[in-house]
């Protein structure tokens, strides 16, 4: 298997010193009287606002992690495990707006098309999980996150990510939906700290019950490079590495042993225009070096990977996508983000999540890499060959490889000769995505939530609807 490092030893030992310094000396702004109480307890200090953590409260905390984090949705035969040495994609989450790619409009989101796009990662084999792709705009604003998850956990039974979540009441409201999907359910839920190094009262409320729950805590903090965070990557690594360890710390004395996954989400700042740029190769370092950190602790580490700024289905598309879920991918990342995502993560299309699972089949072909043995060597087969006047095609050894998979075959991009793709109509790979995804939305069925389980999750709906 291939395996790229953006650190070496030295480097990711800088960055861990760093961040000790870091909250150690200047620490993070917390509010929270209760959390504020329990740390001070535990050896930190209050400085104003800010509380500072000593190192030693932080390597402890940190220490107590678990390595493997297991996720599991409506069925267990599909649960994956994070840390076991492969790697899980998932689709992007909490997206505003739909791309048709038909028709070239942009247009606001609804449920329809969370339950429709929902389909597809669960039919597609190359995405292990499933977060809310869109935030319908056609539901109360106060329970939109509850919509996008009943929608979704209705609509797959892959491992399920709840929405981002902002208060301990979500919490509470997606634990109980998960519940009764699936009673055995594992759920992680991703909370952002906002940067730099800041936890409000109600994101702390919200890491609590995390906490008290025994639900996964994902943190998730979004530092912009230039604007929220230092504009050199060492400076928003180490600021993010803050941000997930100081997040650890919250949880870790309510519940010891609660499983958490570094989930660092940074960005650049475009000087000219003040937007996060996503598709730029910078985003591929840090996101591999993001995984060397999180590693460096024993952490699951979920990062960006299917990226771009491209407004449409093109070749700027393409490419920034690719190299940007490549490069973690080659860092050893437990999960990727950011399927379907395009234009910064304020829209997707259908189409885009058909494309990026072959995106993610030519990944995985890469990071297998190929033996070298006797057999693959092949050297007596090609003295056979010399030797019998015979070609490549009539040998055993050919056939064994093209089953083995030793060569990849696309399923909607072309490798035709130009009189083939010609007779075919032309087709190229967008219009071949859409007619894989209007096949996958006609024949893909999913084993529906019972009308009892329906019901209860909308009465939970129904409860935060009155308040």
């Amino acid at each position: 298997m291939l395996r790229l490092q953006v650190l070496d030893d030295g480097q990711l030992k800088q960055v861990h010193e760093a961040t000790l310094t870091l909250l150690a000396d200047t620490g993070i702004v917390l509010t929270h009287s209760e959390v504020r109480e329990l740390l001070l307890e535990h050896g930190a200090t209050a400085d104003g606002d800010r509380v500072l953590l000593p190192s030693d409260l932080v390597e402890k905390c940190v220490a107590q992690c678990p390595q493997t984090v297991r996720q599991l949705g409506r069925d267990p035969k599909k649960a994956i495990e994070l840390g076991d040495g492969g790697w899980h994609p998932h689709n992007v989450g909490g997206v505003p707006n739909v791309h048709e790619t038909e028709t070239g409009i942009r247009r606001p989101a609804t449920r329809e098309d969370v339950i429709q796009v929902t389909h597809l990662p669960d039919a597609l084999p190359n995405i292990a999980s499933v977060t809310p792709l869109f935030t319908p705009q056609d539901v109360p604003m106060e329970t939109l996150t509850l919509w996008m998850h009943y929608d979704t956990v209705a609509n797959t039974t892959k491992p399920l990510l709840a929405p981002g979540v902002q208060t301990d009441r979500e919490v509470r409201a997606l634990a109980d939906m998960a519940s009764i999907a699936c009673p055995d359910y594992s759920l992680t839920m991703a909370v952002s700290p906002i940067s730099p190094l800041t936890f409000p009262d109600n994101i702390v409320d919200a890491m609590l019950e995390i906490a008290r729950l025994g639900l996964i805590l994902g943190s998730l903090p979004c530092p912009i490079m230039g604007a929220t965070a230092p504009m050199s990557m060492a400076g928003a690594l180490t600021q993010q590495n803050a941000e997930v360890l100081a997040s650890i710390v919250i949880g870790q004395p309510v519940r010891p042993g609660l499983p958490s996954i570094c989930k660092g989400r940074i960005s650049v700042m475009n000087p000219r225009t003040g937007l996060s740029v996503w598709g730029n190769p910078e985003i591929g370092l840090i996101s591999a070096a993001t995984v060397q950190v999180g590693h460096y602790y024993g952490l699951p580490v979920d990062v960006c990977g299917l990226t771009t700024n491209a407004h449409i289905l093109n070749i700027q598309n393409g490419y920034e996508r690719a190299f940007g879920a490549l490069t973690p991918v080659l860092a050893e990342a437990d999960e990727i983000s950011g399927v379907g995502e395009m234009d910064g993560g304020v829209t997707t299309s259908l189409t885009q999540v058909i494309i990026d699972d072959e995106i993610l089949a030519s990944v995985d072909r890469i990071r297998r890499g190929f033996e070298v043995n006797a057999d693959s060597l092949a050297s007596n087969v090609i003295g056979e060959v010399m030797r019998g006047g015979r070609n490549f095609l009539a040998e055993m050894h050919t056939v064994s490889y093209l089953r083995s998979g030793e060569i990849s075959e696309p399923k909607v991009a072309t490798r035709d000769s130009w009189e083939a793709w010609e007779t075919s109509g032309r087709l190229g790979m967008v219009k071949r995505a859409e007619e894989k995804m209007a096949e996958l939305l006609a024949e893909h069925e999913v084993e529906p939530l019972s009308e009892a389980q329906e019901a209860e999750m909308r009465k939970v709906i129904r409860a935060e609807e009155r308040g």
